[in-house]
């Protein structure tokens, strides 16, 4: 029996130690800036985050003259205030392709991104937030045979 209980211990002594999570680095360039990019829809967002005084500026224009709309604006800060890091970076994006709720939704993804390529520690509270997720939806093609997507065209007996 003793030989047994001893035989147990070794073998708890013989399982491997739990894996650690990984150690996210901070990722700048020579210029002190995080990149990265940021999808949404059919939009694409590259996003450049530096600390500053919190100036954001869309495709070289303003975001209050870029968005007009003040949801948008809102989407774009979520993540700055989410972190608690109102007003401590400057975002400089260029972003390309949809409309224009889709590039500001590809603008917070980026900016979610890169701030966590500047802060790793922040992740946790981005990724509770869901900001570090890509919306995956898209318009769905159309079909041939169908007059939109899934629309038919109208029936008729005769």
């Amino acid at each position: 029996m003793a030989e047994s209980m001893q035989s147990l211990d070794q073998l708890a002594q013989l399982k491997p130690a739990a894996p650690e999570a990984p150690k996210y680095v901070k990722k700048v360039d020579k210029y002190g800036r995080a990149y990265a990019t940021g999808k949404r829809k059919d939009a694409v967002a590259r996003v450049w985050v530096k600390p500053g005084s919190g100036k954001i500026s869309v495709n070289t224009r303003d975001v209050e003259i870029y968005f007009a709309r003040p949801v948008l604006r809102m989407m774009i800060q979520q993540p700055l205030v989410a972190a608690a890091r109102n007003g401590q970076y400057d975002v400089i994006c260029t972003v390309a392709g949809g409309g224009l709720s889709g590039q500001a939704g590809a603008v917070r993804h980026g900016i979610s991104k890169a701030l966590t390529n500047f802060e790793p520690e922040l992740r946790g509270v981005l990724k509770k937030g869901g900001f570090l997720t890509r919306d995956s939806r898209t318009v769905e093609r159309k079909k041939y045979g169908k007059a939109k997507a899934r629309k038919s065209f109208q029936f008729s007996k005769r």
